[in-house]
C-alpha cells in the first residue's frame, strides 16, 4: 500500500508499504477520507514529538476490507470512521463519564500507532463506529474534530440563551460555531485574523465576526473593568499566547475560558481579575464520553453545514506536504481531506 510517510519537519515522502494482516479482534480498513488535522501541522510541519518513518492521520472514514479471527461484530464491505483511543473503563474518571481524564492513560506524545494517511489502516474492531445511511465517508471523516470541538463547548458548561466567543475560525472552531448553534446558544462572535476564515464565519452564521485588534485589554490596575463585548464563554481554539490572553480579557462576571487549542508559549493571567470576577480557565483534550457518537448523529442529520466547512479540494497522498504548508499560511481556510485512492 501507499502511505505518506514523515522523514523530518517539512519532509513528507510516499512510501510502500505492506498492507497489514488483521489480527486476532482486528479489522483492516481501506481509507476513504482522512481529514488534516491542526496536530498533523504542528507534527508534520513543524516535527513536534514525530520520529522519522511514522504515518499519521486520525480524522479518518472508509470500508472494512477484512476482519480478524474472532471478531463477528463486523462485516467486510461496511463503512465505518475511525473512533477514540479506549481507555481503562476502571479508574475513578472513567467510571465518572470522563475518559478524557483517565487515570491509567499511558504513552508519550511521539508514541503513535499508524495513522491514516494511507491506502490502509489496521484498527481495533472496538475502535471504529458505524457511518449511518445516508452520510458520504468525506462527511463522516468531520466526527473526530466535531467531538474535539463538542468536548470543549461541554467544558464550558455553556446552556441555551448564553454568549459564546470562538477565539480561532480554523476547523476546530468552525466546527465549535456550529455545534454551538446546534445546541441552541445563538450568540456566537468569531475572532479570527485571516480574511479567508473571516468569511467562512459570516457563511456559517456567526453574530459577529471580530479582527483581534477589535478586542479590549485591560492592566492590571484595572481587574473590575469589563470588556463592552464580555461573554459567557470564551472557547480559544488557536493555541496562541496571545489569542489566551485575549480571550480571558473577553469574560463576563463568572465566565468559563475554555483551551482548545495547543501550543508551545505559556500564557499569563491577571490573578485578581480572576478572583475578583470568579473567573475559570480550563482545559479541554479530545472527547466526551460518547462524543463520537454524537457527533456522528449530528452530522447524520444535517445540522452541521457539512460542505462549507470541507475544502472544494481533495488531495492525495503525495499532496500532503503542499496542503499542510497551505493550512499553515492560511491560504487554504477549510478542512481538507486527504483521499489515499487519488493519483496525480
Amino acid at each position: 500500500m501507499a502511505a505518506a510517510v514523515y522523514q523530518s519537519p517539512g519532509v513528507v515522502t510516499v512510501e510502500r508499504r505492506a498492507v497489514p494482516p488483521p489480527g486476532p479482534g482486528q479489522i483492516l480498513v481501506a481509507v476513504h477520507n482522512c481529514g488534516i488535522c491542526g496536530s498533523d501541522i504542528h507534527q508534520l510541519r513543524d516535527g513536534w514529538g514525530l520520529k522519522a518513518g511514522a504515518v499519521v492521520g486520525h480524522e479518518w472514514a472508509g470500508t472494512i476490507v477484512a476482519l480478524g479471527e474472532g471478531v463477528d461484530t463486523w462485516s467486510v464491505g461496511e463503512q465505518v470512521v475511525g473512533g477514540p483511543s479506549p481507555r481503562c473503563g476502571m479508574c475513578r474518571r472513567c467510571l465518572e463519564g470522563k475518559p478524557s481524564q483517565c487515570e491509567n492513560r499511558s504513552g508519550d506524545i511521539s508514541d503513535w500507532p499508524e495513522g491514516a494517511f494511507a491506502e490502509y489502516i489496521l484498527v481495533a474492531a472496538g475502535g471504529v463506529l458505524r457511518i449511518p445511511e445516508g452520510l458520504s465517508a468525506r462527511h463522516a471523516a468531520l466526527a473526530e474534530p466535531l467531538a474535539v470541538a463538542l468536548h470543549g463547548i461541554t467544558r464550558s458548561g455553556i446552556g441555551a440563551g448564553d454568549t459564546a466567543m470562538v477565539i480561532g475560525a480554523g476547523p476546530i472552531g468552525a466546527l465549535s460555531v456550529v455545534a454551538l448553534q446546534a445546541m441552541g446558544v445563538t450568540d456566537v462572535t468569531v475572532v479570527e485574523p485571516n480574511e479567508g476564515r473571516k468569511e467562512l464565519a459570516r457563511n456559517l452564521g456567526a453574530t459577529a465576526v471580530l479582527d483581534p485588534s477589535d478586542l479590549e485589554l485591560f492592566p492590571m490596575w484595572e481587574p473590575e473593568r469589563l470588556s463592552g463585548r464580555a461573554v459567557h464563554v470564551v472557547l480559544e481554539c488557536s493555541g496562541r499566547k496571545e489569542a489566551i490572553e485575549a480571550g480571558f480579557n473577553q469574560l463576563g462576571r463568572g465566565g468559563v475560558l475554555v483551551m482548545v487549542g495547543a501550543g508551545i508559549e505559556a500564557p499569563s493571567f491577571d490573578p485578581n481579575r480572576m478572583i475578583l470576577n470568579e473567573l475559570s480557565v480550563c482545559g479541554s483534550f479530545v472527547y466526551d464520553q460518547g462524543g463520537f457518537r454524537h457527533a456522528i448523529e449530528l452530522l447524520a442529520s444535517g445540522s452541521i453545514p457539512a460542505e462549507l466547512l470541507i475544502d472544494t479540494t481533495d488531495v492525495p497522498l503525495s499532496g500532503l506536504g503542499d496542503a499542510l504548508e497551505a493550512l499553515a499560511t492560511g491560504r487554504i481556510v477549510g478542512k481538507v481531506m486527504v483521499v489515499p485512492e487519488m493519483r496525480h
